[in-house]
């Protein structure tokens, strides 16, 4: 049987977007995280909204059962933002959690049955050691054959990364050059938990300089993350400043039917394209650097929008490894496989680059709450075809086009949504 192409019933926008800041708090649970990234949503929709006109809210959340304690999260978090007893669902998709949260919300809202609706993401990881929230993070990986291995997401991008090293002659700087990027992204952005890598350098000197050591021999960041003592290998070949850290934060989107958007927002942003893919385990694939599912997602959300990679301007991708940001931005179509590292060596991927990617920070830099992450992207988007991303604006003057790459598991999960500026 023939089938169509997948289209939205009817178009919808997002007019709202709010996050926390993303990092490490003792003093604060994933509620106060939560009602903060809700209510600087609200309060952005420029033309003013009740909150009480939401009609039904998706959070999307790996795993506050373990991780705090707490399951049946979304009732929690609607009775603490107000929206109780509007319908309020849990959505679990790994690190693609938010993004599939947000998918739903689309779905919503296109089929009919709501107007307004509130996606939103919270993770509060850093209430547990790193070897445990290493082992929680694990349990989204197959447990039969990954698992068993005694393989972690450190693990499972290494296999990756050795892998695309050996077929494409790739080395550990070009993953380098990724992190420095990235960082130096995060740096402009006020919500980001890291800063630029020469600002961390610079702090470990002066660290060292007052304490009375050896003063390190660091020209500048590549000297630095060369360095065993201060980049360390944690799976080989990558290495501590390759890895995403462990984050708390939140995110959260209002959305709304296209035919309202224009009476809550001077500058909606619409979504025209959303594509989900889902994949078996790592060892299933003809390629390792290769994710079935992102292609899945992006053929999908492509299609639907009826735009082709070129045409993107700018995108945030799933980087919670460098290797993964390369490997995201070739399943997208953007650069042939095996051209995304030598892409990133030349910064066309840089801010200022010809397919900048990553320009909030990325998870390296902002943070990685992997079920606020999907949702944090698109706040980044938003952002900047509206034109107010600050000093890490795109000088693009004919930027329209923006996508969002959000991976779950070891690749089990990946969603790929496509928004556009009028």
């Amino acid at each position: 049987m023939k089938m169509r192409k997948s289209k939205l019933g009817r178009g919808v926008a997002v007019v709202g977007a709010g996050m926390s800041r993303f990092g490490s708090f003792p003093d604060k649970t994933s509620r106060d995280l939560f009602v903060e990234a809700f209510s600087e949503a609200v309060g952005s929709v420029e033309r003013g909204m009740e909150a009480r006109d939401i009609q039904a809210i998706y959070v999307g959340n790996y795993s506050s059962d373990l991780l705090e304690g707490q399951g049946h999260l979304a009732p929690i978090m609607a009775d603490w933002v107000g929206l109780a007893p509007k319908p309020a669902t849990r959505v679990e998709c790994a690190c693609a959690s938010g993004a599939v949260a947000l998918r739903q919300a689309i779905l919503a809202i296109a089929s009919g049955l709501y107007d307004i609706v509130l996606a939103g993401g919270v993770e509060k990881m850093t209430n547990l050691p790193t070897e445990k929230v290493t082992d929680v993070l694990a349990t989204a990986s197959d447990t039969l054959y990954e698992g068993t291995a005694g393989i972690t997401f450190p693990g499972v991008f290494a296999i990756t990364a050795s892998a695309y090293f050996a077929r494409f002659g790739a080395t550990q700087e070009h993953l380098m050059k990724v992190a420095i990027k990235n960082h130096n992204n995060g740096a402009l952005n006020p919500k980001a938990q890291f800063g630029s890598i020469a600002e961390i350098m610079k702090r470990r000197l002066e660290r060292a300089k007052q304490k009375g050591e050896p003063l390190p021999a660091w020209r500048d960041e590549m000297d630095f993350l060369r360095d065993p003592r201060a980049n360390p290998v944690v799976a080989w070949p990558l290495r501590l400043f390759d890895c995403s850290p462990i984050s708390d934060g939140a995110a959260c989107l209002v959305l709304v039917a296209e035919d309202l958007a224009k009476n809550l927002s001077d500058s909606p942003v619409y979504v025209i394209g959303t594509g989900q893919g889902s994949a078996g385990a790592l060892h299933t694939r003809q390629e390792l650097y290769v994710s079935p599912a992102a292609r899945a997602a992006a053929k999908e959300a492509y299609e639907m929008a009826g735009v082709k990679p070129e045409d993107i301007h700018l995108a945030e991708v799933h980087d919670c490894f460098t290797i993964a940001e390369i490997t995201a931005t070739e399943d997208l179509g953007f650069f042939e496989v095996g051209k995304g590292a030598k892409a990133a060596e030349e910064g066309v991927t840089a801010l200022k680059g010809t397919r900048p990617i990553n320009t909030s920070g990325g998870l390296k830099s902002k943070g990685h709450p992997v079920g606020a992450t999907g949702i944090a992207q698109v706040m980044e988007i938003w952002h900047q075809l509206r034109g107010e991303a600050g000093q890490r604006q795109v000088p693009r003057k004919d930027l329209r086009l923006g996508l969002t790459h959000n991976l779950g598991g070891t690749g089990g999960t990946c969603v790929v949504h496509i928004f556009e500026r009028r």
